[in-house]
């Protein structure tokens, strides 16, 4: 007499089967917040709803902006919005010295860099965008009436993080530094190679030669399969 039985799976390769599941999902959620996080850049606005603004009549800033700084996480990347007008100025700089004089004048071209939006009229609303591109401390303040407005709080300091490094679209090399073209009465001499100026015959004999190589490999191979053919 045969019994037939029905097989049931055990309860170890369910138990298995599950937790292949569970890992595969958590792995693909994983991944989904990888490629999240690797293209996130955040747009800070300076100030909040407050803005960049200084109240003339009370000689103070519409903010703590220090304040505001400390509860922000900046990495390479991201940008600084300043919703301003042009009653104040935006200026970056690296140099500590250059923010705590609150001034330009001695300020080097290398290191500290001054935002206008092309606007030069008082009181015309402008929004400057400012790239974090230098990892470590980056200074910003406004140096309008003689620096009293970045005596009186228009000013912060933040610690730009590596976070995702630099977008391609911000991480391209400088331009090479102008050069005036020659005049006609001082032409340059034409580039010299082994001891001979490059002409289009030179050029020639190079393609010929490269092409008589490539139309002796191709008969060799032609040659070599008819051989085997026949063989």
């Amino acid at each position: 007499m045969i019994n037939s039985q029905i097989r049931r799976p055990h309860s170890h390769s369910a138990a298995l089967m599950a937790s292949n599941t569970k890992l595969i999902l958590a792995l693909f959620g994983l991944l989904i917040t990888t490629a999240t996080v690797a293209t996130g850049y955040t747009n800070h606005t300076v100030g909040g709803y407050a803005g960049w603004f200084f109240h003339s009549k009370t000689n103070t800033s519409a903010t703590n902006y220090t304040s505001w700084a400390a509860n922000q996480t900046f990495s390479l990347g991201d940008y600084l919005i300043f919703r301003t007008t042009t009653n104040q100025t935006v200026i970056q700089t690296y140099n500590e010295t250059t923010y705590r004089n609150c001034t330009t004048d001695d300020a080097s071209d290398t290191d500290t860099f001054q935002y206008n939006g092309g606007k030069t009229d008082f009181d015309q609303s402008l929004t400057i965008e400012v790239p974090l591109t230098i990892e470590g401390a980056n200074y910003y303040f406004s140096d309008a009436g003689d620096g009293v407005q970045c005596q009186r709080g228009m000013a912060f300091k933040i610690l730009v993080r590596h976070g995702n490094g630099l977008p391609p679209s911000l991480n391209q090399p400088p331009p090479p530094p102008y050069v005036e073209a020659p005049s006609d009465t001082a032409q340059s001499p034409p580039v010299t190679i082994n001891g001979e100026s490059p002409s289009l015959n030179n050029k020639a004999a190079v393609g010929g030669t490269n092409t008589g190589v490539m139309l002796c490999l191709l008969l060799f191979g032609v040659t070599s399969s008819l051989m085997t053919l026949m063989w």
